[in-house]
C-alpha cells in the first residue's frame, strides 16, 4: 500500500508538469495528439476530440505529443510552426509547474508542522560553537561564503565541509559576527556537527508559511547545484545517487512514516524534477530552451530534422544513463 502510496505521488508530479506543456500548447493554438502518464506499453487510454490521453506501464515520465514536435508539418496548428517565444513558453511551463507545485507542497507542509528557522535555540556546552561564542538568540546568516536562509543551508554548509574549519556568520541584536569554527564528527549520527540547535517556528502565518515555501525551494535548488559540483569534482558517493528504484523505496519509506513525511519528499522530488528538465541537454526541456532562446535572440531557425536526430542520441543517452542507475540501484542500494 505504501508503495501504490508513493508511485501515486510521484505519478501526480508527473500529471502537473506535463499538465504545464498541455496547457501552453493548447493557450498557443497547438494541435496536442497523446497526453501520456508514463512510459513503454500502454495500459488503458481514453480518445479525446483530438488528443489521445493513455496511461503507461512504466511510471518513470510522461510525455504530451504535439503536432509538428519531431520533424516538419505544414498544418498552421504545428508546434514547428509557432513563433519561437510560443514554442518556448510551451517548453519552459513544465518546469515552471514542478517550482510552483514544489513551493506550494512546502508552504502547506509548514503550516501543518511548523518549520526550523536558522535562529540557535540551544548551543551545548564546550562543543565548537560554544567555544567560539556563538549563543542561543545568534541568528546563523552564512556559512563561509554561502547565505543561509533556512536550517537546511547550515546542515548543508557543516556537511560539505567534511571536517574542514568553517567561517559562521551570525547576528546579534543589531551586531554581525564571523568566527571560525572547525566541525566534529558526530560517531552516532555519523555526520559533522557543531553543536547548535535550531528555533521551532511551529504555528507560522499563512505568510510565513507561503515565504518558507519559497526559501525552501531556494534552498534545494542551492543545494542540488552545490551536489552537481560535488559530482564534477569526483568528490560524489554512489550513495549520494539513487534511480527510480531508490524513489520508489524512499517514497514509500515516506509513506510509512505519514501524509507530511510523503508530501515533503514530494515536494523535494517536484524540485528535482524541475530542476533536471532545465539541464540544457538534447530530448531534456533545457535543450529546447536552449535552443528556441537561439532562434529568439537570432531570429534563425534551426533545421528541425537535425533537431530530431539530435534529440534522439540525447534520448538515447538519458535511456542508457537511466539503465546504469538502476543497474547500481540494485547491486549498491542507498542506505537511509
Amino acid at each position: 500500500m505504501y508503495i501504490i502510496m508513493a508511485i501515486i505521488a510521484f505519478g501526480v508530479l508527473i500529471i502537473i508538469h506535463e499538465l504545464g506543456h498541455f496547457t501552453l500548447a493548447k493557450l498557443n493554438g497547438i494541435k496536442v495528439e497523446e497526453f501520456a502518464i508514463g512510459m513503454g506499453p500502454k495500459l488503458f487510454g481514453i480518445k479525446g476530440k483530438e488528443t489521445a490521453y493513455s496511461i503507461k506501464l512504466l511510471p518513470i515520465g510522461g510525455y504530451v505529443k504535439m503536432l509538428g514536435d519531431e520533424g516538419e508539418s505544414t498544418d498552421p496548428r504545428a508546434f514547428n510552426n509557432k513563433r519561437p517565444i510560443q514554442k518556448l513558453s510551451v517548453v519552459i511551463a513544465g518546469p515552471i509547474m514542478n517550482f510552483i507545485l514544489g513551493i506550494a507542497l512546502f508552504g502547506i507542509i509548514a503550516g501543518a508542522r511548523g518549520y526550523l528557522s536558522a535562529e540557535v535555540s540551544k548551543v551545548v556546552p564546550n562543543q565548537p560553537a560554544d567555544v567560539m561564542g556563538i549563543k542561543a538568540g545568534d541568528k546563523i546568516v552564512k556559512v563561509n561564503n554561502s547565505k543561509v536562509l533556512t536550517w537546511e543551508d547550515f546542515v548543508t554548509g557543516v556537511y560539505i565541509s567534511n571536517g574542514e574549519p568553517i567561517n559562521i556568520t551570525y547576528v546579534r541584536g543589531s551586531e554581525t559576527k564571523t568566527v571560525k569554527v572547525v566541525p566534529i564528527k558526530d560517531a552516532k549520527e555519523n555526520r559533522y556537527i557543531v553543536g547548535i540547535y535550531p528555533t521551532a517556528v511551529e504555528k507560522p502565518t499563512i505568510k510565513q508559511s507561503i515565504s518558507y515555501g519559497f526559501i525552501e525551494t531556494n534552498s534545494l535548488v542551492k543545494q542540488t547545484f552545490s551536489f552537481f559540483k560535488t559530482l564534477f569534482k569526483g568528490k560524489a558517493s554512489m550513495n549520494d545517487v539513487g534511480g527510480p528504484l531508490t524513489i520508489i523505496k524512499v517514497s514509500g519509506a515516506a509513506a510509512k512514516a505519514g501524509i507530511l513525511s510523503l508530501t515533503a519528499f514530494a515536494a523535494y522530488i517536484s524540485i528535482q524534477l524541475a530542476i533536471f528538465n532545465i539541464i540544457p541537454f538534447p530530448a531534456l526541456d533545457g535543450g529546447y530552451i536552449l535552443l528556441f532562446l537561439f532562434e529568439i535572440v537570432t531570429g534563425k531557425k534551426v533545421d528541425e530534422n537535425k533537431v530530431g536526430l539530435v534529440n534522439y542520441v540525447g534520448f538515447a543517452i538519458l535511456m542508457t544513463l537511466m539503465v546504469l542507475v538502476t543497474i547500481k540501484d540494485i547491486l549498491h542500494p542507498i542506505k537511509f
